[in-house]
């Protein structure tokens, strides 16, 4: 059976303990997200990834882009990336986000995967000025657009381990202790040739 002819469900929790991630399902059509993927892969201001890892530098084949509220400096891996002025587009988009999960966004980090060759190992989004000083919270947005991926969720210290096939136009939040209690990957697939966005919107505090 080929799971990526059907159309993911809406979930309230994927995981079996220890933290939230909401499946909304898709929240855009075929074309929405056609459109979507076209736009950004031309209009945003994409460049590759910089990291500093065990003390070495590197460049990565996947590329990024930092928008926010204002000119944030975020730093993670080991570098600092600098907010853009939110895209018009990309701004809307985010309100439309805002409105269906109840949650307020104030940057997104988007990343663009070319093909299936491009991917990103385990790793938990947990810096400091993503969590909420008021309940210690972690509440990321995450809208895939593009080639259909297998995202994975780990747990640190406990056996469990999920799977998803995220669609294009389908979104997921990662919220309460997930980012405390489990680590998330985007595997690699030779099968895969076409680009992939996912536009991660957070809420940044920072002073944190």
């Amino acid at each position: 059976m080929n799971l990526e002819l059907f159309e993911p469900e809406a979930h309230e929790n994927v995981l079996p303990c220890d933290g939230v991630v909401k499946d909304y399902g898709l929240i855009l059509d075929t074309q929405q997200s056609q459109q979507y993927l076209d736009y950004f892969l031309k209009n945003l201001a994409w460049q590759h990834d910089e990291v500093f890892l065990h003390g070495q530098y590197y460049k990565t084949e996947r590329q990024v882009v930092w928008y926010g509220d204002d000119n944030y400096q975020y730093h993670y891996s080991g570098m600092a990336k600098q907010a853009h002025v939110w895209n018009p587009a990309l701004y809307r988009l985010k309100q439309h986000i805002e409105k269906l999960t109840g949650h307020a966004y104030n940057s997104c980090l988007a990343n663009l995967y070319e093909n299936g060759t491009q991917a990103v190992g385990w790793h938990s989004d947990d810096e400091p000025s993503l969590v909420s000083p008021q309940d210690q919270e972690v509440v990321i947005a995450s809208l895939s657009l593009g080639a259909i991926r297998k995202f994975s969720f780990k747990h640190k210290w406990k056996t469990e381990k999920v799977d998803l096939l995220l669609h294009s136009g389908q979104l997921i939040v990662m919220q309460g202790q997930t980012q405390y209690y489990w680590k998330h990957m985007l595997a690699k697939s030779t099968r895969v040739i076409e680009p992939r966005v996912n536009l991660t919107f957070r809420y940044f505090h920072p002073h944190s």
